[in-house]
């Protein structure tokens, strides 16, 4: 008898596993990031910063606007960091995970939906509506990311992770393509369009784009509310159940700083973390008014995001392969080494050709490193603290998204030049990537099986 193939079913359903999609659990833990990724593509890169600066910040002295609105970057962010890991240890005990990122999503999703209602020069309430949406979404992602290490084995989360990734990019590039589509041409919704318009009418295609991330915000996170199962809240040797959830976050919070040398490695990846995010955020949130800063056409901006956002769909599954085969640590190295080279290349940018050659190489390294460094991060903690712990990695996640557009702020309105202030992130690379060769992943992961030995779930 000759072999016996095995059934497309069957092949079918081996190669969704290899992409990080094997139970319905991963795949609707996924779709959040098809949800939330349209909120950091279209109001956190593509289209609110030069709405900001063109349009809210009309008025303004030249570069006051693209100084405010890397301003409010840096305060939306200050807000989050504080309040990350005190929340998340609260989750971690009450089992309130879920609950926790739906309240962060909804306000950020009203806030968004805020934004249909600004008019042209009110750059106030642009910064704050933009300040409710970023906390709201970087919020909702210590509870998303801690959710992780519940719904994926050790040797599954890289691929588990990249696949969010990927789908994130392919969420956020339909979305994205839709509202270029009626914001080039109104009239596919039925709007006024032509020469002659008021303001509040030419503004309406893009406040009803910020109009469409609150709904398909709300729309696709609804697989992992009804999916997802609140992993069991568990209780370390000296906890009772039903105590004061704050105390306890307290407590645990004041344990994990003195048993910091128990999770080494973990803290380790943490400052690795970062120093070399703090390039990767700035990258991500000021490309396109540094494009804009240096004359490149609105249009040509957009496009150029678009196509890293489609160039990164399949290179965020090619990097979840190459950690099965290299290891997640030595395939962040490698993204940061192309991080690098971009930086260098972007001062020397001059041409809309150019900034789209960049933004293609942005999207090959981008989702694949930051993916990687969220599994890696969650293989090198206790499943139990996931939350709290995850809290401190949005702190300093946050302190990153905070010190790149403020240094950008700052060496801008010092020189008037932005190019200066993109060579400089170099540095952030070359150090983190450093300490990261410092983390030893075996002796991480050995730590935090240990610490899960030690507790028992709430009777």
């Amino acid at each position: 008898m000759g072999r016996v193939e095995p059934s497309a079913g069957r092949r079918g359903a081996g190669l969704v596993a290899r992409l990080g999609f094997r139970t319905r659990e991963q795949r609707a833990w996924a779709m959040y990031d098809w949800a939330n990724s349209a909120v950091i593509l279209t109001i956190g890169t593509a289209v609110f910063p030069i709405f900001f600066v063109d349009f809210s910040g009309a008025g303004l002295a030249e570069g006051v606007g693209l100084r405010r609105y890397a301003w409010a970057s840096a305060l939306s962010l200050l807000i989050v960091a504080p309040l990350a890991p005190i929340l998340g240890a609260m989750a971690d005990y009450g089992g309130r995970r879920k609950r926790f990122l739906a309240a962060f999503m909804a306000m950020g999703a009203a806030g968004a939906a805020g934004m249909l209602f600004l008019r042209q020069g009110d750059w106030l309430n642009a910064v704050l509506l933009f300040v409710v949406v970023t906390v709201g979404v970087q919020g909702s992602f210590v509870f998303y990311e801690s959710l992780l290490p519940h719904i994926a084995r050790g040797d599954e989360m890289d691929r588990v992770s990249t696949a969010g990734y990927a789908l994130g990019y392919l969420g956020s590039s339909i979305l994205l393509a839709l509202q270029i589509a009626w914001i080039r041409n109104p009239a596919l919704l039925g709007l006024p369009t032509g020469e002659g318009l008021d303001p509040d009418a030419a503004s309406l295609p893009t406040r009803l784009a910020f109009l469409s991330v609150a709904v398909w915000w709300i729309l696709f996170s609804l697989p992992l509310f009804y999916r997802v199962r609140e992993p069991t809240p568990l209780l370390e040797p000296d906890e009772r159940p039903r105590e004061n959830p704050a105390r306890i976050a307290l407590q645990r919070l004041r344990e994990t700083f003195r048993e910091l040398r128990r999770y080494r490695q973990a803290f380790l990846m943490l400052i690795a973390f970062l120093i070399y995010n703090d390039g990767i955020s700035t990258i991500i949130k000021l490309s396109a008014v540094y494009g804009d800063d240096i004359g490149l056409s609105t249009e040509a901006l957009i496009i150029a995001i678009f196509v890293a956002q489609l160039v990164g769909i399949p290179f965020a599954f090619l990097f979840g392969g190459l950690a099965g085969r290299f290891g997640p640590k030595r395939s962040i190295l490698a993204g940061l080494v192309v991080y690098m080279g971009v930086s260098i290349c972007a001062y020397f940018l001059r041409t809309e050709t150019q900034f789209l050659a960049l933004a293609v190489v942005v999207g090959m390294v981008q989702g694949g490193t930051q993916a990687l460094s969220r599994s890696l991060f969650a293989s090198l903690i206790p499943r139990h603290k996931s939350s709290e712990f995850f809290g401190f990695w949005s702190v300093l996640e946050k302190f990153a998204g905070v010190a790149g557009p403020a240094l950008f702020a700052t060496v801008h309105g010092l020189t008037g030049e932005s190019r200066q202030a993109i060579l400089s992130i170099v540095a952030f690379f070359v150090v983190g990537a450093l300490l990261l060769t410092r983390v030893d992943v075996q002796a991480g992961r050995a730590a935090a099986l240990d610490a899960d030995r030690d507790v028992r779930p709430i009777e």
